[in-house]
Order: structure tokens, then C-alpha cells, then sequence
């Protein structure tokens, strides 16, 4: 069953990059979110494909962890796309600090791109020849946006709504709040007249009535035991890593982690473990859920 009209084509990508939403209209083509720098040359070919000739006119981010905008210097680079980011990272995308964007104490990796238009909370604009409105949705990043055509019932989540779940909470990993600001946005969304979402992780879905059911529930989870979210971002974080690489050393498992601010921080609040330890969990984890699997010196990618 087609969820979405044919003007919109959703690129799905896993979980190493974020969807890529192309939107043709008209007069221009545009992107919404642009994948890990890794798959960028992937990216860009699907990209030459579906707009047969056409260029790309603009380029959105919903929000700039590395997995939605890696991709965007190379775009930049071939098409020379207006692009427009979510208002509060304008300063820091400017200055290129990588410690604020995200990308160091993740130990992620993110081109230098730049920005001609900011996107803010109640902002509307027209793509494919629909108009969409930007809406506020922290939680999983305190800047991110969600984009919401009403006439056609259709919402860009990006990491705040997927069919089973969301992003990690990672404000709350730094001591900020982040669960609170979870459930306002899934109020958010629950309010609004939406039949099908485009998820910026997995599989374009109608259900929307039971994705937000599983998602309020994953929360009052994680949020009765904030250690929770701490052990989830630590498996996120070391699969992304394996995702990227396919296959680590185990023995250079505890140092790529502790290379990571952001998990020194989740440590050091929730999970108080010696490094070494804590990647022997991350790594039993991952090989439990099938995730990865172990081979003689090797910790290799799987699933």
C-alpha cells in the first residue's frame, strides 16, 4: 500500500544514516536530512537517480547529529543547495565547534557544511508543492525539529517518533533534561491529525496510533530508571562505531569508548563502571541481541 503521495520518495538507510526525503515540486527539488558522511557518495547516487537531471534546489536538516547531516558538504559541494538548519545550532555551525555540535563527544564524524536559512519552531515553507509547518521537538536533541504538512496528514518525526520507539535521550546523559521534553513532544504529535510518518530511522508507517503507545511506554521506562537510557546509549553508541567500521579489535573496544566525553559523562552519573568493564557489557549486549558477533580477536558487525 502506497502511505505517501508520488511527489515525496522516502530513501530508506538503516540505522548508520538517517532517511533521506526527497520532495519533488514543480519548480524545485528538495532533501530533507542528508545521512552519515560514510555513505555520503551512496547518498549522492540515489540522489542523481531519482531527480533524473533535475538539480537540487534545497536541503533541510531536522536536527545535526552526524547521522542526519553528514552527508551535507558533499550535497553542498555537487549542487550547490540553499540549505537551511534548525535555528539554535546557527551559531554553532558557523564558528565550527565541534564539541557543541555533538560530533567529538560522540566520536562521530561530520564535514564542514554550511548554511544560507535557519528553520525555527512555527516556521512554514512549501515543499512539493505542499506547505509544512517546523515544530519545536526536544527530547532526543534539545534542537531538533519535526516537520508537519496538515493538509495531507503527513509528519517527518526524525528521531522523536519511530514505529517502535526514538532516539536516545542524550540530554539527559549530560545531566540536562530530556524526559520531560520527550513526552511533550509525543503530546505534540498526538494532537496532530497525522496519517502516516516518515521516521528518520526505519520504515515509512500508518500505525501512528501504536507507534505512539510503544513510545510513551519505552519512556516511562527509560524515565523510572534513568540508567536505562545511560546502558541504551551506551549499545547505541559502540554499534554506531561498528556500523561505521564493521569490524573493531576487542581489545580496542574500551579505548574507542573511553574516547567519547559523552559516554564518560552517562558513565560517571548512572552507570559508575570501570571502562574496561563497561565495554565487556556493551559488547556481551550486542552479541546477545544478535547485533554483532565475535570472531577470534574480532568484534564483527551484524544484523
Amino acid at each position: 500500500m502506497t502511505l505517501l503521495p508520488d511527489s515525496i520518495e522516502v530513501f530508506e538507510r538503516g540505522w548508520l544514516s538517517s532517511n533521506n526525503i526527497v520532495l519533488h515540486g514543480r519548480d524545485e527539488v528538495a532533501m530533507i536530512d542528508s545521512g552519515y558522511v560514510t555513505h555520503a557518495p551512496q547518498t549522492l547516487a540515489l540522489l542523481r537517480h531519482s531527480l533524473q537531471g533535475r538539480p537540487l534546489a534545497r536541503l533541510f536538516n531536522t536536527h545535526l547529529h552526524s547521522d542526519h547531516c553528514g552527508g551535507n558538504a558533499l550535497l553542498q559541494a555537487e549542487y550547490g543547495c540553499h540549505t537551511a538548519i534548525p535555528a539554535s545550532e546557527a551559531d554553532k555551525v558557523r564558528a565550527w565547534d565541534t564539541e557543541a555540535l555533538s560530533f567529538r563527544a560522540t566520536g562521530q564524524q561530520c564535514p564542514r557544511f554550511s548554511f544560507d536559512a535557519t528553520v525555527a519552531p512555527g516556521d512554514s515553507f512549501i515543499l512539493a508543492d505542499m506547505i509544512w509547518q517546523a515544530l519545536g521537538a526536544p527530547g532526543h536533541d534539545p534542537h531538533s525539529l519535526i516537520f508537519y504538512c496538515a493538509a495531507e496528514g503527513i509528519l517527518v518525526s526524525a528521531d522523536a517518533l519511530w514505529e517502535n520507539g526514538f532516539g536516545v535521550i542524550f540530554p539527559e546523559l549530560e545531566g540536562a533534561s530530556g524526559f520531560a521534553e520527550a513526552r511533550a513532544t509525543l503530546e505534540l504529535i498526538a494532537a496532530l491529525e497525522v496519517a502516516v510518518v516518515i521516521p528518520g530511522h526505519g520504515r515509512v508507517f500508518g500505525d501512528v496510533k501504536g507507534a505512539l503507545a510503544r513510545a510513551f511506554s519505552r519512556l516511562e521506562y527509560l524515565s523510572s530508571e534513568p540508567a536505562r537510557n545511560a546502558q541504551n546509549a551506551v549499545k547505541v553508541l559502540l554499534k554506531f562505531l561498528l556500523l561505521e567500521r564493521q569490524r573493531i579489535v576487542l581489545a580496542d573496544v574500551p579505548v574507542l569508548l573511553a574516547d567519547m566525553p559523552l559516554l564518560h559523562q552517562a558513565n560517571r552519573r548512572f552507570l559508575r563502571q570501570e571502562v574496561p568493564a563497561l565495554a565487556e557489557w556493551a559488547v556481551a549486549q550486542l552479541v546477545r541481541a544478535a547485533a554483532a558477533r565475535i570472531d577470534g580477536p574480532y568484534l564483527l558487525n551484524q544484523g
